[in-house]
């Protein structure tokens, strides 16, 4: 076999692995969670586990995901920039499906998730939002089908919510509630097409 044979065809079993692999893409239909069950099975196994497991409604996992990343399994916050144009690093550590910052990923590995465990994986990050939410329902007593009142517990962490800083965050406030309506509406949605 030539070696440019041999080449090419290392470019394409190279290019077969690659596309095999994870899948960052957000599903087509962020709106419609029937859709989204539908066309990523998978995430819909993992949200079923966690809701077995910590309890946690589907649709408010669903909620929250997509607040924090759109469904995209590599999700990172944006750069910031000195002077508009020197890259400085990102706005914090959070990364993943579900957001998690470093710190809270690292309590979750040691105490839940194991040091496997990605945040970029669909099954860990469901699971890492049900043992958050276990512990802010015990922690401060919202219920786990809150999704509005966890949102706010979640972005602000439990010592925050406690100090009520979302307070003077109108647009924390507003978000929180989209975030609330969000659950409503899949929950909805998941019951029409009977996956609830």
């Amino acid at each position: 076999m030539s070696s440019f044979l041999r080449a090419t065809l290392m470019i394409f079993v190279l290019a077969a692995m690659v596309s095999c692999g994870r899948n960052y893409s957000a599903p087509r239909n962020l709106d419609d969670a029937c859709a989204i069950v539908k066309e990523r099975p998978k995430y819909f196994r993992a949200m079923k586990a966690t809701e077995r497991k910590w309890d946690v409604p589907v649709p408010v996992q669903m909620a929250i995901i997509y607040q924090e990343s759109k469904f995209i399994g590599n999700n990172r916050t944006p750069m910031k920039f000195a002077l508009g144009v020197i890259p400085m690093g990102r706005q914090s550590s959070a990364y993943g499906y579900a957001q998690a910052l470093d710190g809270t990923w690292g309590d979750y590995q040691k105490t839940e998730g194991g040091r496997r465990a990605k945040r970029d994986n669909i099954r860990d990050a469901t699971d890492f939002i049900g043992w958050y939410m276990h512990q802010t329902e015990a922690d401060l007593g919202i219920p786990k089908t809150d999704a509005r009142n966890h949102y706010l517990a979640y972005h602000e962490g439990r010592a925050g919510y406690k100090r009520g800083s979302f307070k003077s965050k109108s647009w924390l406030m507003r978000i929180s509630g989209e975030v609330g309506a969000r659950a409503v509406v899949y929950d909805t949605q998941l019951r029409a097409c009977g996956k609830i």
